[in-house]
């Protein structure tokens, strides 16, 4: 072999590295583009036969059709006996709750509707955070901000307490280092004591899930870590504060005699991980 086709031997693979490179990333960001566009209703496991929940969560910008019609429709196909909404149904940027009001109007027509702030919905300025509580007002959806509600369903009374924990759980300031817990007491000051009888604890941050069971809570749903943004072998690649491979990601959780749900969501860029509305039977 001359000293030329020892050059063209040798470029070639310093030529193809950057297709094959460009080819897969190209191709990952079709997937993730399409997937992006299902809607799945996911059930996670069953725990009996009584209530028939339906949990939503992470909604952000998302649009599934105008109002989220999508959203309703596949809600409105299960017959839920309750909705429960985990928090971040908007942005923390957005300034047109609208879409969102329509949504919740047509979710309370199916189902009581119960639901909490997320870290989005903490963080929004002062008069947008007004403007989203009146908004939620107007329909007829409960909201539960460190408060709990009753709800008769089937023969059965759930005790529905709504969790708001501090925003310094999230982020502390800009950073995501030295972010404060949650304790047992921290609970008790906030909502009470647990009645600790067909009790379901929505909380939007599932990473506390131990001290939601010491608590007392049964059933705990929880969203904001949108499944791990991609999943592998499984497992949620990063949570919102940029941990690698988090716990809690998505799935069904146990911790003492308590069931953690936590919903992948449906809002945010999102690979091997379709947005999913969750159904459950407790």
């Amino acid at each position: 072999m001359n000293n030329k086709n020892k050059e063209d031997f040798r470029s070639k693979p310093k030529i193809l590295l950057p297709k094959y490179i460009f080819s897969v990333s190209a191709l990952l960001f079709l997937y993730a583009w399409i997937e992006n566009k299902f809607l799945l209703c996911t059930r996670r496991e069953y725990f009996g036969n009584n209530i028939k929940i339906a949990h939503i969560s992470d909604v952000h910008k998302r649009k599934f059709g105008r109002n989220n019609s999508r959203i309703c429709e596949k809600i409105r196909r299960e017959s839920p006996d309750v909705i429960f909404i985990t928090g971040d149904v908007v942005s923390r940027t957005e300034t047109d709750f609208s879409s969102i009001e329509s949504m919740l109007n047509e979710l309370c027509g199916i189902s009581p509707v119960y639901m909490i702030f997320g870290n989005h919905e903490q963080t929004l300025p002062p008069e947008m955070k007004k403007n989203f509580i009146q908004a939620v007002n107007r329909t007829g959806a409960v909201l539960l901000r460190n408060k709990s509600a009753y709800i008769e369903v089937n023969g059965y009374k759930l005790h529905i307490y709504g969790l708001e924990e501090k925003e310094t759980v999230y982020k502390n300031g800009k950073s995501y280092r030295n972010l404060d817990k949650i304790t047992l007491s921290d609970m008790e000051t906030l909502l009470g004591r647990c009645d600790g009888k067909n009790t379901v604890l929505l909380a939007h941050n599932p990473f506390f899930c131990d001290v939601y069971s010491q608590w007392g809570a049964e059933y705990t749903l929880s969203g904001h870590v949108h499944g791990g943004i991609a999943r592998i072998f499984g497992k949620g690649l990063l949570s919102p504060e940029r941990k690698l491979f988090p716990s809690f990601s998505k799935g069904v959780y146990n911790s003492g005699r308590m069931k953690l749900l936590v919903s992948g969501g449906l809002g945010k860029l999102r690979l091997f991980n379709p947005p999913e509305i969750v159904i459950y039977q407790i």
